[in-house]
C-alpha cells in the first residue's frame, strides 16, 4: 500500500508544481505543469526535507506524465536533486523522465566536475590586500623597465640602420597624430584661452588693470596650459588609439606572427609611433599656445575694450623665449610619455575583446597621470632653477 504525502510546492495559477509520494522505501517526485524560466518553480529544498523525514527512503524516482513543458530550469532542478541524493546515499532512477531530459542529464554529467572548480570567495585581510597590491606594482614596474630597455635597444638599432623601420608607416602616424588632431586641439585651446581671459578679466577689472589679461593668458598658455591641454587631448585620442591598435593585434596573434617571422614588434610597431608623437607634440603645443592667445585676444578686444596692437604688444613683452622653450620641452615630454603608455598597454594586452577595452582605458588614465606628474616635476624644477 503506497503512502502518499503531498507537498503544495507551487501556488495556484503558476505553471510548475511538485508533489512527493512514498512507495515503500522509494521517494517518488511527481513533476507537473510547465517548468520554464518564465515561471516560478519549487526549489530542491522541498525534496531534501522529504529525504530527511523518517523513515528515510533508499531510492528516488520521478514521474512526469503531467509535465507539459520544460527548459533549462528543470535540468537545473534535477541536477540539484541528483547532488542531494549522492550526498545522502540515495539511488536515483531517471526512467520516469522525458527522453530529452535524460539525454541532457547524461551529457551534463558525462565529465566529472574538477576538484576546487567551485571556489568560495573568502574575505581577505587588509594586510593581504596591501601585499597583493605592492606585488602587483612591483611586477608592473619590472615590465615597464623591460619595455623601456627594449625600446632603447630598438632606437639604437634604428641609428645603426639595423631596425626594419618603414618610413611610410612613420609618415602615416605623423599625419594621424598631427594634422588629423588639429580640429580638436584648435577648439579646446581656443576655449581654454577664452576661459582664462574671462577669469582674469573679472578680477583685474576691479583694479582697472585689464591690460594684464594679455600677460595672464600668454604666460599661462605658453608655459603650461597649452602643453597640458594638448597632452590630455592626445592621451585620449592618440594614446588610446595606439593601445587599441596594438591590443587588437595581440588578440589576432599578429604580434606573435611578427616574432615568428623574425621581426621585432618594438622596431615595427612601437618605435614609429613613439617617434611620430614625439615629433608632433611640440608643434601641437605651439599651435595650442597660439590658439589660446587668440582666445584671450577675443575677450580682450570684445569684452575689455582693448586694442589689437595694445594686446599684442603686452603679450610679446610678457612671453619670452625661455617661457616658450619650457612649453615646447613640456610638449615633447608629454608626447613621449603618451606614446609609451599607449604602446606599453597595447603590448601587455590580453587575448580577449574585453582586454582591449581594459588596455585602452588604462592607456588613457596612465597617460593623463604621467602628464600631471611630469608637469609638476617641470614646474618645481623651473622654480628651483629660477627660470
Amino acid at each position: 500500500m503506497a503512502e502518499a504525502v503531498n507537498i503544495a510546492a507551487q501556488p495556484a495559477g503558476l505553471g510548475a508544481s511538485l508533489q512527493t509520494n512514498r512507495e515503500g522505501d522509494s521517494l517518488v517526485v511527481i513533476l507537473s505543469g510547465e517548468w520554464k524560466l518564465s515561471n516560478a518553480h519549487p526549489s530542491a529544498g522541498l525534496v531534501e526535507r522529504e529525504m530527511d523525514a523518517a523513515p528515510k527512503p533508499a531510492r528516488l524516482r520521478f514521474e512526469t506524465q503531467a509535465l507539459s513543458g520544460w527548459d533549462s530550469s528543470l535540468l537545473t532542478f534535477l541536477l540539484q536533486v541528483s547532488v542531494l541524493c549522492a550526498r545522502k546515499g540515495l539511488e536515483v532512477s531517471q526512467t520516469g523522465l522525458p527522453p530529452g531530459v535524460q539525454r541532457l542529464l547524461a551529457l551534463a554529467t558525462a565529465v566529472p566536475e574538477k576538484k576546487e572548480a567551485r571556489r568560495t570567495v573568502e574575505r581577505q585581510s587588509f594586510l593581504f590586500g596591501l601585499g597583493e597590491a605592492a606585488a602587483g606594482w612591483w611586477r608592473a614596474a619590472l615590465l615597464t623597465l623591460d619595455f623601456l630597455g627594449e625600446l632603447a635597444a630598438s632606437f639604437l638599432r634604428l641609428l645603426t640602420g639595423k631596425a626594419p623601420f618603414r618610413f611610410s608607416d612613420f609618415l602615416l602616424y605623423v599625419e594621424e597624430s598631427g594634422a588629423q588632431a588639429l580640429p580638436i586641439v584648435s577648439l579646446i585651446s581656443l576655449l581654454v584661452g577664452l576661459i582664462l581671459a574671462f577669469i582674469g578679466a573679472i578680477q583685474l577689472k576691479m583694479f582697472g588693470a585689464q591690460i594684464y589679461v594679455a600677460n595672464l593668458v600668454g604666460i599661462a598658455m605658453v608655459r603650461a596650459m597649452g602643453a597640458v591641454m594638448a597632452g590630455v587631448i592626445m592621451a585620449g585620442r592618440t594614446g588610446a588609439s595606439y593601445a587599441a591598435q596594438i591590443g587588437t593585434m595581440q588578440v589576432n596573434e599578429e604580434v606573435d606572427a611578427l616574432k615568428t617571422s623574425g621581426i621585432s614588434p618594438m622596431d615595427f610597431l612601437v618605435l614609429p609611433r613613439v617617434l611620430a608623437l614625439a615629433l608632433m607634440m611640440p608643434l601641437l603645443t605651439l599651435y595650442a599656445d597660439l590658439l589660446g592667445m587668440v582666445g584671450g585676444l577675443i575677450v580682450g578686444v570684445a569684452g575689455l575694450d582693448l586694442g589689437v596692437r595694445q594686446y599684442y604688444n603686452a603679450t610679446v613683452e610678457s612671453v619670452g623665449l625661455t617661457t616658450v622653450a619650457i612649453g615646447v620641452f613640456s610638449g615633447l615630454t608629454f608626447g613621449v610619455l603618451i606614446a609609451l603608455c599607449g604602446c606599453l598597454k597595447g603590448m601587455q594586452c590580453g587575448r580577449s575583446a574585453s582586454a582591449v577595452g581594459d588596455a585602452t582605458r588604462s592607456a588613457v588614465v596612465s597617460g593623463i597621470v604621467c602628464i600631471v606628474v611630469a608637469m609638476t616635476i617641470i614646474t618645481v624644477s623651473c622654480n628651483i632653477l629660477g627660470i
